[in-house]
């Protein structure tokens, strides 16, 4: 039982847990929100649409943010100890540094929880019906959200212009400008056209038309004449593939569930491309939960003894971000290079191992962990010229 103290150094530090992972997460998911801006101006989506499409990225947000969120409510919570001089009389009157672990330790569990039920499922679910509400809005745009007499750009290079719509559905006058294929240009013109969807996909079925085709190494298009014909919009919905007439969705890497990463099937076309991937996304998805323990570790070795000056104290503040950006970017490193070299994703569980090792073992000797001797020096020196130069003469 972590006891009244324990209790109190929870609440205190998960309540501000809680404040910085949401204002991060909600900095950096309007940043990313902005981009997506064209959902309401361009293709007249409500407010509520795009909040929904947006939002379904911040699962992968907090997979990152989280394990820093909890550093820094750590820090915070024991400066605030330290400052109010609560560590060292806790210290004086024999309480264990267990003690008072337990407490962060009890935090951090519930934090690593949470990313671990993230990365196992949350985060591809979310992914998943990224791309299928994605996939109905594009799919959606000629029949409901093209407007007669305005051009629309779906997507890049991809711009659509309607005469007229009438109630049954029917669209009149209509012009496709198809920039998407770098090396030609379509332009397709036609009296009429209707929205056709069926199991093989959705697709825009013209009618009395003409398409032209201007290849860019050739100096004239050629112009072919239709009755009928039909223009492919299921590849708006992404990574299908036709199978027995069905249309069949290949999810990413990063769409799969975690327990669909152990065994991929040798066939999928996904594997077959880049069977590297699916290691190197499991085993990340393995360690996310780990970074929540190892940060509160690397946070409670280096601020949690009793310290007698706040220049120390600063400058193991700083040397734990340090660490703590080294174990992260090794996590990345290990990924990126697993990918073409597998051996490579053992790194990320050595360091991580390697830090809660170190870690534990310095917080049960009760060792104060300082930077080097030059270190200290070094910033001692500056931090007084700096004091010269702006003291009064």
């Amino acid at each position: 039982m972590m006891g009244s103290i324990g209790w109190y150094i929870f609440r205190t530090t998960f309540s501000a847990f809680l404040l910085i992972l949401f204002s991060l997460t909600a900095v950096i998911w309007l940043t990313h929100a902005l981009r997506d801006i064209d959902l309401m101006t361009d293709q007249g989506q409500t407010i509520l649409v795009f909040i929904g499409i947006t939002g379904l990225i911040i699962p992968q947000l907090i997979l990152i943010i989280a394990p820093i969120a909890l550093m820094i409510a750590i820090a915070h919570s024991l400066n605030k100890l330290a400052n109010d001089s609560e560590i060292i009389v806790m210290n004086a009157a024999g309480m264990s540094p267990w003690r008072l672990f337990r407490a962060f330790l009890a935090a951090a569990v519930v934090v690593s929880v949470i990313v671990g039920v993230i990365a196992a499922y949350v985060s591809p679910k979310c992914i998943r019906e990224l791309r299928r509400w994605a996939a109905e809005v594009r799919a959606d745009l000629v029949a409901n959200i093209v407007q007669p007499g305005r051009f629309t750009t779906i997507e890049r290079g991809l711009t659509f212009h309607i005469r007229e719509r009438q109630a049954n559905g029917l669209l009149l006058g209509i012009f496709v400008d198809d920039l998407r294929d770098p090396n030609e240009r379509a332009t397709f013109l036609a009296e009429q056209g209707q929205i056709v969807k069926s199991d093989k996909g959705t697709f825009l079925v013209l009618k009395d038309g003409s398409v032209q085709r201007h290849p860019t190494a050739q100096r004239d298009p050629t112009i072919v004449i239709f009755d009928r014909y039909a223009f492919d919009l299921s590849h708006f919905a992404g990574g299908g593939q036709e199978s027995n007439g069905a249309q069949e969705t290949n999810y990413s890497v990063s769409e799969r569930y975690l327990w669909e990463l152990f065994a991929p099937n040798p066939t999928d076309p996904i594997y077959q491309k880049e069977p590297g991937q699916f290691p190197a996304e499991m085993h990340d998805r393995l360690t996310a939960p780990l970074y929540p323990l190892a940060f509160m570790i690397i946070a409670y070795a280096y601020l949690g003894a009793p310290r007698t000056t706040r220049q120390s104290r600063t400058l193991s503040l700083v040397s734990a971000v340090v660490v703590v950006t080294l174990v992260r970017f090794s996590g990345f490193a290990s990924m990126v290079f697993g990918i073409k070299f597998p051996p490579a994703l053992a790194l990320q569980y050595v360091v991580l191992f390697g830090v809660l090792g170190l870690g534990l073992s310095a917080i049960s000797r009760g060792a104060i962990i300082e930077p080097p001797a030059f270190v200290t020096n070094a910033v001692a020196a500056i931090t007084e010229r700096f004091a010269r130069r702006v003291a009064p003469t």
